[in-house]
């Protein structure tokens, strides 16, 4: 993958890192509920499931890319035509509320947080529908699927796990801000979706 391509690649995966969605809003709560430090197994089982829904859909695409380049830019146009209307659905999106913190009454297992992230990630539907509509625009057919995997992957994942850590961390202080300013937080997220959904389906 080139540098400049990576970059793009880099700023999409941020734009939907920090955008509202189930693992997001799930290390917020059990940040609020149980801390930044027990958290972090959510955070590792979001990570895992990404991982798993990432290298699911970068490997059917390229196996689907092999019988036909054609493929590859019909993919890229609908996967923008997608982005452009989650971008929108971002846009439109309420404001999360502030939590109400309450102490955590039961102390939950690791593997339970662990399991409560994984299947966050890899049960969400918008996230499945994203990648394989994201992932398209970045595949070089031309070379090795599995280190643009490790790649791409490795960065997402990255960012994922910085992005909910810090949501944990600061659990309290973030749930207030997001109700207060999260429908311009929102619109931001959405233009980055839309602006990406127009412009990569036109690279050549």
């Amino acid at each position: 993958m080139q540098l400049h391509t990576w970059f793009i690649y880099f700023l999409a995966a941020v734009g939907l890192s920090l955008s509202p969605g189930p693992n997001g809003l799930l290390a917020l709560t059990h940040g609020a509920l149980h801390g930044r430090n027990r958290t972090l197994f959510t955070v590792a089982g979001g990570a895992v499931g990404f991982a798993t829904i990432i290298a699911l859909s970068m490997f059917g695409i390229g196996t689907l890319l092999q019988s036909s380049l054609l493929w590859l830019a019909i993919l890229k146009w609908l996967g923008g035509a997608y982005l452009v209307w989650l971008g929108i659905q971002v846009w439109r999106a309420p404001p999360i509320a502030a939590l109400e913190l309450q102490p955590a009454v039961v102390r939950i297992g690791g593997w339970t947080l662990f399991r409560q992230g994984a299947l966050s990630a890899m049960t969400n539907p918008k996230a499945i529908l994203f990648f394989a509509a994201f992932l398209p625009q970045f595949i070089d057919p031309a070379r090795s699927l599995a280190l643009q995997f490790a790649i791409m992957a490795g960065t997402f994942v990255g960012i994922e796990i910085v992005t909910e850590v810090f949501i944990a961390s600061l659990a309290q202080g973030i749930s207030r801000w997001l109700a207060r300013v999260g429908r311009g937080f929102n619109r931001v997220c959405g233009g980055i979706f839309i602006a990406i959904g127009a412009l990569l389906p036109l690279r050549t």
